[in-house]
């Protein structure tokens, strides 16, 4: 059974940068699709990125254009998330995920392909 735990969230200030972690256990081969999503008020799950079956990291829309970053091992034992310049639309519970499902660039941020997901951490951006 694949076990998630995030950590790192917490209160942070407008202008920061976000950092949290997502320790996976239960991983039996390293083409595991793992990825975070954030539930923020009032807004549908959204995918933030993730690495995929062959080991590709993506970005969703939300962190392009140098607003975060993702980091991963092909162990698929953690993955990270970075998030520049922070706003309070950041703010939100933030999930990571993971499925053995063979996903790829098209569909690794579809929230309907996991299988497993983490209790979430709460971010809350100051104004």
């Amino acid at each position: 059974q694949v076990h998630l735990v995030e950590s790192g969230g917490g209160s942070v200030p407008a202008g920061g940068t976000l950092k949290l972690s997502c320790s996976v256990s239960g991983v039996t081969s390293s083409t595991y699709s793992i990825v975070w999503f954030r539930q923020a008020p009032g807004n549908e799950l959204e995918g933030l990125g993730g690495i995929t079956t062959d080991g590709t990291l993506i970005l969703g829309d939300s962190l392009q254009k140098g607003r975060g970053a993702i980091g991963g091992n092909c162990a698929r034992t953690s993955l990270y998330l970075q998030v520049n310049r922070l706003t309070p639309e950041d703010t939100g519970v933030y999930f990571c995920a993971a499925t053995p499902s063979r996903l790829w660039p098209w569909n690794i941020l579809q929230q309907e392909q996991y299988s497993s997901w983490g209790q979430g951490t709460q971010v809350t951006v100051g104004s």
